[in-house]
């Protein structure tokens, strides 16, 4: 029995669908377990400030699938007249290279393009211990080196987490309506704003690269 025209044309779509979900998952950036704790380990030592919130805050991720680094800055302040409302803005420095290149430097043959750009309108919320801080509007800052890629743009970043007082930081999640969908990104306060900046003693040890044998062998 011959299918309709309509019966056919459903077919495609389901099987475009099915395709398209299979090919998105397959290409979709992984989080492994340790990617936390390599997100933690290349932060420096974290600031002791007497608001919780107010301060700079960094963060330090490569992303495996785009061969990029990104390192964060975010400027938090509080909203005057508001014990809830955030204001700031996002600083974002991007280079492309491999999992050695993790500091900002010069361009080379395995370094061809390094950014900076900042999002100046940030604004947020903090309450009972969560922070959300996000931005609209986006601004490119020029060019450090190399040449950029075509097609290179950016959306504004969406951050969502809680925070951590002991060790000052807040494991978030970045949701920018584009590439990033949920990518854990590990904020941890580097300065204050409110006096001198204590620095706390953490362990920032490097995970080991291959995770230790697990007895039961699993």
């Amino acid at each position: 029995m011959k299918a309709t025209f309509a019966e056919w044309t459903t077919r495609i779509v389901t099987r475009g669908l099915v395709f398209f979900t299979v090919f998105a998952i397959v290409l979709r950036p992984g989080t492994s377990r340790g990617s936390i704790a390599e997100q933690r380990s290349r932060l420096p030592p974290p600031a002791q400030c007497e608001d919780p919130v107010e301060g700079e805050w960094k963060a330090h991720q490569y992303n495996e699938v785009w061969h990029q680094w990104v390192i964060f800055r975010l400027v938090i302040h509080r909203k005057p007249g508001s014990p809830t409302e955030l204001v700031g803005k996002v600083h974002n420095e991007t280079w492309r290279g491999r999992k050695s290149d993790q500091e900002p430097g010069p361009c080379n043959e395995f370094v061809p393009y390094r950014t900076r750009a900042s999002m100046p309108d940030a604004f947020g919320t903090y309450r009972d211990g969560h922070v959300v801080f996000e931005a609209t509007t986006f601004q490119f800052d020029g060019l450090v080196c190399g040449k950029l890629p075509v097609g290179f743009g950016y959306r504004p970043d969406h951050f969502t987490g809680k925070l951590d007082e002991e060790r000052q930081e807040f494991q978030s999640v970045n949701n920018d309506g584009g590439r990033a969908v949920n990518e854990p990104t590990l904020f941890r306060r580097v300065q204050c704003f409110d006096g001198p900046t204590r620095k706390l003693a953490v362990d920032i040890t490097p995970p080991p690269f291959v995770p230790p044998e697990r007895s039961d062998g699993c």
